[in-house]
């Protein structure tokens, strides 16, 4: 396992391997005791690199864990070094996402290029390394647009782009991005879908409602974020963005572990593709997937990638939602307001509840969703859910000073 401690829900995916009883050996630049305990606990062994970006010589220390016991797989679930595992499993002739097949899922320019290719609707795009290949892109596009770096992950240095002023505004601010793709703003509603596949063929789905677009979350602090799981995926306006998500997965050639895609649905119904990822969705998503199923999918996708099965009866039983708070202010938490209220309201409804305790400092809510802290809410009815997460938005306040 590449990375079993970092990022924090990487430890869970760890456990799941062990669970579906693997026998796993880590290999990351966390330190033996920085590595949270879950992920301890779950290693058989583990194996501290300076970096796991010199692939040279994250390399040579597999190469010498390969002379010493017998490695069936190798399994990589943080974006940035998904490419490291494929060239891993290339050179112990290992199965799994090859050089070739990983690309696609990392350069979204490549992505849109073999999808438009197989007839799925994907945002006008192109991409450039150049200030002026952006122009010219911007020119033929036409504004509205999105400029995203082509390797990105999340929102991260994601802009929308409104005019040619605003453009000259932030090409600045993508100094240190080496490529990035330019693409039509799809004025819609976002959406997930996430799979756990197995030979090609999806075990288990998933579908998220962004609300609001994390586009929007990402450029005002006051929003608190909601990602809501749902719970019946058989209704009209999900269909299309089902059907989206599966030939996705297969003109891509995924066969077996966790897929996350971003799918945008119009007003008129048109689903146009948003990007995918080889990977599960972050930001304590699956969390929210498991208080919607009462299952363990840390565990699933662990028995899916060693044992090609999913012994779990999965069954859809509730809405589930994530609502993730900023504090006002800035230095550490003093106090929070509304929840005892809301608690007394919604308790029973309440599956988790993580805030920063008072007198911690404040996170970067620009460098992470999970920000200052989260409530996850859950109920059968979507109407009762929505309305959780819009008040526990609205009323639970957090105040640093």
């Amino acid at each position: 396992m590449i990375s079993p401690g970092y990022p924090a829900e990487m430890a869970e995916f760890t456990r799941g391997l062990a669970a579906a009883g693997a026998s796993v050996f880590g290999v990351g630049d966390q330190s033996m005791p920085a590595l949270p305990p879950m992920a301890r606990d779950a290693l058989v062994h583990y194996l501290p690199v300076d970096s796991l970006a010199d692939e040279a010589a994250v390399a040579a220390t597999v190469r010498e864990l390969a002379r010493q016991v017998r490695i069936d797989q190798v399994e990589c679930l943080w974006e940035p070094y998904m490419l490291l595992a494929a060239r891993l499993r290339e050179e112990l002739a290992l199965p799994g996402l090859t050089v070739a097949q990983t690309v696609p899922f990392r350069d979204k320019e490549r992505m849109k290029q073999l999808l438009d290719a197989a007839g799925v609707r994907t945002p006008r795009h192109a991409s450039s390394a150049t200030v002026s290949g952006v122009w010219a892109a911007a020119e033929r596009l036409g504004f509205p647009l999105i400029v995203k770096p082509i390797a990105g992950a999340g929102s991260a240095d994601t802009y929308r782009v409104d005019s040619a002023p605003e453009l000259d505004d932030i090409l600045p601010m993508l100094r240190h991005v080496p490529e990035v793709s330019v693409e039509e703003f799809v004025d819609a509603e976002e959406f997930t879908y996430d799979t756990i596949c197995v030979d090609g063929e999806v075990l288990f789905e998933n579908i998220c409602w962004y609300r609001p677009r994390p586009l929007l979350t990402k450029l005002h602090e006051w929003i608190s974020p909601v990602t809501l799981a749902l719970r019946d995926l058989t209704v009209p306006d999900l269909q299309g963005g089902r059907a989206l998500g599966a030939s996705v997965v297969k003109v891509l050639g995924f066969r077996d572990g966790f897929t996350h895609m971003e799918w945008y649905r119009k007003g008129d119904g048109e689903v146009v593709f948003g990007e995918i990822a080889a990977r599960p969705p972050g930001a304590r998503t699956v969390d929210v997937m498991n208080y919607a199923t009462d299952a363990d999918l840390f565990v699933a996708w662990g028995e899916a990638v060693t044992h090609g099965r999913i012994s779990q009866q999965i069954e859809r039983r509730y809405n589930a939602a994530s609502i993730f708070k900023r504090a006002n202010g800035a230095g550490r938490i003093t106090h929070y307001e509304g929840l005892d209220r809301l608690l007394a309201e919604y308790g029973e409804h309440v599956a988790a509840l993580d805030l920063l305790p008072v007198g911690a400092p404040r996170r970067d809510w620009r460098a992470s969703i999970v920000s200052d802290g989260m409530v996850i809410v859950r109920h059968r009815e979507l109407a009762k859910t929505i309305e959780m997460t819009e008040r526990f938005a609205a009323e639970l306040r957090l105040y640093a000073g």
